[in-house]
């Protein structure tokens, strides 16, 4: 168990992934041959089922794409069924308070870094064949990745006790919800919801800390600016963003 994207995030180096909400093995594969470093398996806005993750994982290692995935929700059960697919991290969404991160860190890591429930027959532990359980439970601790979403006004206010959490690796500002809770839903481009990002993204940043947020073909180097190393774009704006040359060709 290798977790390359989470290497190149201790490194210092932008990951960057695509959001997929739509249960597709297909495309995990063709977007791993492409290059990108990471799958965002997305089960909280998404068609996905558990077996679909499942399925998704599988294509990801074989295309050597780190599969991490969005839990339907910020609870123990949520994201223990996506782990035991194989997701390699979790990018869990509605994170407003440190105790709330604390759970999440709590529900990803095993004894003693968190509770999660440990069983030798789930396919992240080899089925229990082969894999010494010792062996497994170290390396999961070790490269399972945890991103928590701050996308609440409240998330951002309690930043810095946030900052203080240990085992997160990733501190998301997602720009949809935030702006919804500012007072802007469906309009995250607005001055007063950028400047609320863009001070999240320093504070992080300077804080030693991974920041993380979606991006477009025409933002990336505007976020990569900014001290975000986790990145992902979602596929729809990915499609868009290859058919247009395509479809303006000769118009």
């Amino acid at each position: 168990m290798r977790n390359l994207m989470k290497a190149k995030l201790l490194a210092g180096q932008p990951a960057r992934g695509v959001s997929v909400m739509i249960p597709s093995p297909q495309i995990v594969e063709m977007l791993g041959r492409l290059g990108f470093d990471w799958v965002l398996i997305d089960c909280e806005h998404g068609t996905i089922s558990r077996e679909s993750v499942e399925e998704m994982v599988r294509a990801a290692e074989a295309s050597g794409i780190t599969p991490l995935a969005r839990p339907a929700g910020n609870h123990a059960e949520a994201i223990l069924h996506v782990l035991e697919c194989g997701a390699l991290g979790v990018q869990v969404p509605h994170i407003r308070t440190a105790g709330d991160a604390r759970r999440v860190v709590e529900a990803v890591k095993y004894h003693p870094l968190g509770s999660r429930s440990l069983a030798a027959s789930t396919r992240p532990a080899g089925y229990g064949l082969g894999v010494p359980m010792a062996g497994y439970v170290e390396a999961a601790n070790r490269e399972t990745l945890v991103c928590v979403q701050l996308e609440d006004e409240e998330g951002l206010r309690h930043l810095d006790e946030m900052l203080e959490v240990e085992g997160v690796d990733v501190f998301f500002v997602g720009p949809s919800d935030l702006a919804q809770s500012m007072g802007y839903p469906g309009r995250p481009e607005v001055p007063e919801v950028q400047q609320a990002m863009a001070q999240a993204f320093a504070h992080i940043a300077a804080s030693g800390r991974v920041a993380g947020s979606t991006c477009r073909a025409d933002t990336v180097r505007d976020r990569v600016r900014q001290r975000v190393l986790y990145l992902y774009t979602h596929l729809p704006a990915l499609l868009a963003a290859g058919a247009a040359p395509v479809l303006g060709a000769g118009a």
